[in-house]
């Protein structure tokens, strides 16, 4: 079992629960089980069978670079956080 964390953001769909344990081989699985444990997640999480732009998945730690295909099989701890942009260019003078 993976230990999911809730951010707060989704937390109201989730009925303030934080943490939930689910068994899933990867992020498109682990998402469809929170689906089903908590109707309207998905939609917050995914658009167009992709991640959300603004939705970045950290697995153990590590940022996962292959989106909704990213394993998570033997992964301990799973995190939805907001994406974070690159800095600005400077406005012409």
């Amino acid at each position: 079992m993976t230990a999911v964390f809730i951010p707060t953001m989704l937390q109201p769909l989730s009925g303030g629960v934080k943490q939930v344990d689910i068994e899933a081989r990867n992020v498109r699985q682990l998402i469809d089980e929170l689906e089903t444990l908590y109707p309207g997640m998905k939609e917050r999480l995914v658009e167009d069978g992709r991640l959300r732009p603004n939705v970045s998945v950290a697995v153990d730690g590590e940022v996962a670079r292959m989106g909704l295909l990213e394993k998570v099989g033997e992964a301990r701890e799973v995190h939805f956080v907001p994406a974070i942009g690159g800095g600005s260019s400077p406005s012409p003078p």
